[in-house]
Formats: C-alpha cells, sequence, structure tokens
C-alpha cells in the first residue's frame, strides 16, 4: 500500500477485543509494507555492523604492509557506505509509509463507526474523548507500527553480529554475546513503571483534552452567565496535572536512556580491558581487538531501537485501547438490517411516546424538554439510544430499525438543532445525496438565503458565483442565523421521505423566521416533514401540532386551539410563568362570579386572548415584510 493509493476502499474489520489485539490486528494488516521496511532496515544495519570487520582488516594489512589486502578493504568499506545510505533512505521512507497508513487506516475506522452510530457515539463516549483518539492517539498507534520493523531490523542485527563476534574471535565474542542480552533486558524491570506512568500521563492528557472541547462547545453559554474565569481555572488546573504527569514520565524514560549509556560502555571497558590482556599474550591481533572493539561501539546504536520500541509502546498501548474502546461499540440492529433495501412511505410513527406524524403533512411537535426533543427527535430518524429498549419507529408501518442504515438514512433525515457546516465552496456544501426532486436554488430560497449569497460574494475575492465562494471551517465567517439557514438548505436538497428539523428557526429574527416558514411548508407540500420548535410562527403553519408531555403525547390540534384548550402547551409556547398561571385563575374565579351576579364579563381569559393578540401582530408584521 502506497500513500497515493489512500484512503482505503475498505479498512477491514479491526479486533478491537484489546489494545495489543488491535494493534496486532493492524501489524498483520501491514505485513507487505512491514517486510519491505524490515528487509531494508537488515540492508541499513548490517551495513553499519560489517564496518568493524572490514576496519580491523585494513588495520591488520597496514601491521601487515599488505597493499592488495587494505585495497580490499576500502573497496569493501565504500560498498558498506552505499548500502548504509541506501539502506537508511529507504528505511525511513518505507517506515514514514507504514505511520500514514496505519494513521489512515484507524481514522476511516473511526470515521465508518461515527457514521455507523451516529448521535449514538457521542452519547456513549464523550465528545472531547473522540477528538483525542482521532488525533493524538492516532498519532502513537502509527509510531508504534512504523517502529516495529525498525526494532526487528535492529534485533536480528544484534544477534548476528554476536554470532559473527564468537565465530571470528571466541575469546572475545562470547563476552560480548553474554553481555549483549544483559543490554537488552536490562530496562525490563523499569518497564512496567513508565508504562503506568505513560498511562497515567495519557489519562490526564485525555481528561484535559476532553474539558477544552467541552468549554470551546459551551463558549457561548459560558459567556452568557460569566463562566469562563471557572472553567478557564479548571482547565488551567488540568493542564498542570498534565504537566506533572509528563515531567514524572520524563524522568523514567530518561533514567532508561542513561541506563542504555551506561551499560554499553560498561561492557566496552570490559572488552578492552579484556582484549588488551589477550592481546599481549599473543593469541589475539590489534586488527581483531580493533575489529570487536568497533563492534561494540557500534551496537549501541541498534540498541537505541530497544529503547524505541519500548517507549512507542507504552505510548501506543493506551492509544490503542481507547481507540478499540470506541471501535467495540455496536449498534443494536446490524448495519445490513433485516429487510430489503427499499425506501417505505407513509406515516412516520413512534410507538414509545404515541407521535404520529401523518404522510404528506407539516406537524409541530412541542416539547417543554429541550434535552427531550432532541432525543426524541433523534429517535424519529432511527438513532436510537442503545441503553433502552424501547419499540422502534415506524415508517408507513416499516420498522427503522430493520432497514438497511443507507435505505434508514434515506427515507428519514434527521438535521440537529446545532448542524455543522464543513470547509468548502457553497457547491460542495450542498453536494449531498438527494432524490434530484428539489434544486439547490429552489432549497437556497425556501431556507431565506439571499443575505447569506451576497455575504459569500462579499467575503469572496475570486468567486462571482456565490456557488463558487468558499465557507470556511464551520462558517464562522458567517452569523449564527446564516449558518442556520444554510444547514437548512443542505436538509431541503436531499428531499427525504421524511425529514426532522430540530429548532430550525432558533437563531433568526421574527420576519425571516415567517417566510422561512412559508417556505419550508410550500417547498415540503405533499412530503412528511416534522418540525420540533416552540415558535409561534412555525406552529401556526403546521397543519398538526402535537404536545409531548414527560414523553407521552398529551395534546394534539392545532396551534390556535391549543392555545386555549391546553394551560401545558400555552405555558411552554408562551412562556407563562407561575405567577401569570395564578393572576389568570383569578381572573377566571372573578369573571365567573361577575357572571353568577349578572354582571358582565368586561375581561375574559386575559392571558389566552394576550396569546392571541400576539398571533394577530406577528401576523401583521410578517404581512408587512
Amino acid at each position: 500500500m502506497q500513500i497515493q493509493d489512500l484512503p482505503f476502499s475498505d479498512p477491514g474489520v479491526p479486533d478491537a477485543r484489546s489494545g495489543p489485539r488491535f494493534l496486532l490486528w493492524l501489524g498483520r494488516n501491514q505485513i507487505g509494507g512491514q517486510l519491505k521496511s524490515l528487509a531494508w532496515g537488515l540492508l541499513h544495519f548490517l551495513a553499519i555492523a560489517g564496518l568493524p570487520y572490514t576496519v580491523g582488516y585494513a588495520v591488520q594489512a597496514v601491521v601487515d604492509r599488505s597493499g592488495t589486502r587494505l585495497a580490499l578493504a576500502g573497496a569493501v568499506i565504500g560498498a558498506c557506505g552505499i548500502g548504509i545510505a541506501l539502506g537508511d533512505t529507504m528505511l525511513h521512507r518505507t517506515a514514514v509509509t507504514n505511520w500514514i497508513t496505519a494513521a489512515a487506516r484507524v481514522q476511516q475506522l473511526l470515521a465508518r463507526k461515527a457514521a455507523q452510530l451516529g448521535s449514538a457515539l457521542t452519547r456513549r463516549v464523550a465528545a472531547g474523548e473522540v477528538v483525542a483518539v482521532s488525533t493524538g492517539d492516532v498519532e502513537k498507534i502509527g509510531w508504534f507500527v512504523e517502529a516495529l520493523s525498525r526494532f526487528a531490523a535492529a534485533a536480528l542485527t544484534v544477534v548476528a553480529v554476536c554470532v559473527g563476534l564468537v565465530v571470528y574471535q571466541p575469546a572475545l565474542g562470547v563476552v560480548v554475546a553474554v553481555g549483549m542480552p544483559v543490554l537488552a533486558l536490562a530496562v525490563l524491570p523499569l518497564l512496567p513503571r513508565a508504562t503506568r506512568r505513560a498511562d497515567f500521563q495519557r489519562e490526564k492528557a485525555g481528561r484535559a483534552t476532553e474539558l477544552a472541547s467541552d468549554t470551546v462547545a459551551g463558549l457561548r453559554v459560558l459567556r452568557g452567565i460569566g463562566g469562563e474565569e471557572l472553567f478557564l481555572d479548571r482547565y488551567r488546573s488540568a493542564s498542570q496535572e498534565v504537566r506533572h504527569a509528563a515531567v514524572r514520565n520524563a524522568r523514567m524514560w530518561s533514567l532508561i536512556s542513561a541506563i542504555q549509556v551506561l551499560l554499553p560502555g560498561l561492557l566496552l571497558i570490559v572488552v578492552v580491558w579484556h582484549g588488551v590482556g589477550l592481546a599481549r599474550e599473543g593469541r589475539i591481533t590489534v586488527g581483531e581487538l580493533v575489529t570487536v572493539y568497533s563492534a561494540v561501539g557500534l551496537l549501541t546504536y541498534p540498541l537505541r531501537h530497544f529503547e524505541e520500541i519500548a517507549m512507542a509502546y507504552s505510548f501506543s498501548r493506551p492509544s490503542a485501547k481507547r481507540a478499540a474502546r470506541v471501535l467495540s461499540l455496536e449498534r443494536v440492529t446490524p448495519e445490513s438490517g433485516s429487510r430489503e433495501a427499499e425506501v417505505p412511505s407513509g406515516d412516520l410513527y413512534d410507538p414509545a411516546t404515541g407521535l404520529l406524524a401523518s404522510a404528506g403533512r407539516l406537524t409541530a411537535v412541542v416539547c417543554g424538554d429541550p434535552d427531550a426533543a432532541g432525543r426524541l427527535a433523534q429517535r424519529l430518524g432511527g438513532h436510537a439510544p442503545v441503553d433502552t429498549e424501547l419499540p422502534p419507529v415506524l415508517l408507513g408501518g416499516v420498522p427503522l430499525d430493520e432497514l438497511p442504515l443507507d435505505a434508514a438514512r434515506t427515507a428519514v433525515l434527521v438535521q440537529d438543532k446545532d448542524p455543522v457546516l464543513l470547509s468548502g465552496t457553497l457547491r460542495e456544501l450542498l453536494d449531498v445525496p438527494a432524490s434530484g426532486a428539489v434544486s439547490a436554488e429552489a432549497a437556497l430560497a425556501a431556507a431565506q438565503c439571499t443575505d447569506v449569497l451576497d455575504a459569500l460574494i462579499q467575503g469572496a475575492l475570486d468567486a462571482a458565483d456565490p456557488m463558487d465562494a468558499r465557507i470556511t471551517e464551520r462558517g464562522r465567517s458567517l452569523s449564527g442565523g446564516q449558518r442556520q439557514r444554510l444547514a437548512l438548505a443542505r436538509s431541503l436538497i436531499t428531499d427525504p421521505e421524511a425529514l426532522v428539523l430540530d429548532e430550525p428557526t432558533s437563531a433568526v429574527d421574527s420576519h425571516t423566521e415567517a417566510r422561512v416558514a412559508d417556505g419550508i411548508r410550500k417547498l415540503r407540500e405533499g412530503r412528511t416533514t416534522v418540525v420540533f420548535t416552540s415558535s409561534p410562527l412555525l406552529l401556526d403553519r403546521a397543519d398538526r401540532v402535537v404536545l409531548v408531555h414527560e414523553g407521552e403525547v398529551a395534546a394534539v390540534g392545532v396551534h390556535r386551539e391549543l392555545l386555549v384548550s391546553e394551560p401545558r402547551y400555552r405555558a411552554v409556547v408562551t412562556r407563562e410563568t407561575d405567577a401569570d398561571a395564578d393572576e389568570r385563575e383569578w381572573a377566571d374565579g372573578r369573571d365567573a362570579a361577575g357572571q353568577a351576579q349578572g354582571h358582565p364579563q368586561v375581561e375574559q381569559e386575559p392571558a389566552r386572548l394576550d396569546a392571541l393578540h400576539e398571533m394577530d401582530e406577528l401576523q401583521e408584521i410578517e404581512e408587512t415584510a
């Protein structure tokens, strides 16, 4: 697999039972790249390991005054130099390729899992943790995969050098062969503690990332209630905890690095001391002593990769564990479904609440709890929470959970109250899977995006057509209402069998809201549309209004009738307080007493009349606009 071949057509099915199993699965899926990296690594390290033998051979040739052998040694040293350069270049190339492809595979797996689970993902895993896994954790996992082949090449080189020294000069080779395993295994007692410290640091860093992500997501609310300093202090505290954990972790790894330098130095002293004694006795030549000395000195280079693989594994293991945790999450129902991939049509019905959205009509749903409204909207789209056993939502009598995932998403589209705009041109933003019955121009007109198009043209440097104007990340250059209307236009273009909108006009003014309401009603005529809202302008244009109270349908009717007949509905829509309710009840009692005494009822149901007057005033504003 080459970098230019990314992304993968199919990243595969990961082994997410544990972090180590996930790392092993990644390694198996990159066996070709790992073997290439291993081959180039062996060329690089063996060429380095060959230098001591040729240098010793050259020294002995000088002692023996042999020009032929000196020339041969020079030629071999030149060949080793070419092998070192070529092997190092290609090793780096293949290792980085392994890193990037492993990271890309993990990111594709995470993206696929997010698409499968939808909003259920962030209900089971914190959004900050998902961000941490898809960024920092992916890099650490890729680092381990990349370092694995280099470590294997280094280990094989160490074994080959030790065997070669035993054969070349047994008296010194045995000392080196015994000492090298001690050097390689000397840090093993420290690795569990280092791993625990790395895990602790990763846990603290993950919490800090989650806190930062949640703070940024709720920044507007924090500014509204003056809570910036409180959360800033919390993040500062979390950041200091990460710093302390990183310092403790670095101390342990510095100790491991010091041991990796100290012990090879001690081995080198032992080899020189013993070798000088053997040379004085005439048991070895000067060239052999130089060869063994050089070999021990150069072996410190491959030994560094033992430390690297230990560090890479210590950091990647908790990262792989977190990634495996996310990837192990499953849908309640299989993605393939148990029915054929046919998009049903008909009424949209939720048996859990009794909510019925008639086919081809605009149904408005009023919930006193915004969070409950969001959960119900997700249920209507088949995004049911995985920790409940509620019955599935039906579309035309067909359970959405039994449909293949693609068919269910085509049948019912849910637009969150906080939709996300990706960066790119407006044409790319609106290039979504759709029926083709609704054009981009019609959707933009229905969502009242004229001012948005003007703003995009003004902000564009070289785009005459607003469809070619670029939208910044998350549409930050636009206002909240403009972003909301662009997201609404994107949803209208798809033209699903049933469209579920959660507070689609919460960020726009009343004049624009009235026009958007008319645009939705006109464009979605004959199609099933469900709008979760408490706006009188949207409610007054709905064919049917449903009040959901404490998880059940409490009242059904039209807006003006429910204002008069349903106190709970009126409390949500008119924002009626307890004091207002008490005043209205007192007025009702006074009027009833006046009627009993034969007095004319001068003031009847003031709160209800005020609500109706408000609707009339809004209608006048709309007609004026």
